[in-house]
């Protein structure tokens, strides 16, 4: 795996697999995203309802999931509700992210990484390339070992 599969970072960011621009402004809160018909990046914390978001989809450009701690695993959910209902920006994982975690989190449609303390390059770069085949569909759109099988 090259140096540049573990793509860019900014500031904070210290994995991003994207090519667009990067939020450069401050996340608001799931409730006050749905009163902001302007607000274009939203922090889901743990217990908000990812689909109360739905509607607001295409304007926008960022949602941060938070997890303060590396057990709860809510943000899981969220992203893989955000990302099934067709959400197509920046899915960032922010707070207590574990390198154990990052191919779950990549499979589920997380495509930045905010953690609170950074994680080592070398073993994220393995954690990235982790099961290289898979048998379950997820968000991540990887073709699982039955669909190999039978092509």
């Amino acid at each position: 795996m090259a140096d540049s599969d573990l793509g860019t970072s900014p500031d904070e960011v210290q994995f991003r697999f994207r090519d667009d621009e990067t939020v450069d402004h401050g996340t608001v809160t799931v409730d006050s995203a749905l009163e902001q018909t302007n607000a274009t990046a939203v922090r889901i914390e743990p217990g908000d309802d990812a689909r109360l978001l739905l509607p607001s989809l295409d304007r926008l450009a960022l949602v941060e999931v938070n997890f303060p701690t590396f057990a709860d695993g809510r943000g899981y959910s969220a992203a893989r509700i955000l990302r099934e209902a067709g959400y197509e920006g920046e899915l960032r994982a922010v707070g207590d992210v574990l390198v154990d975690q990052l191919s779950h989190m990549r499979r589920c449609g997380f495509d930045a990484f905010a953690p609170d303390k950074p994680l080592d390059e070398e073993d994220a770069r393995r954690a990235f390339a982790t099961w290289e085949d898979v048998y379950q569909s997820a968000a991540d759109a990887r073709k699982t070992i039955a669909e190999l099988r039978h092509e």
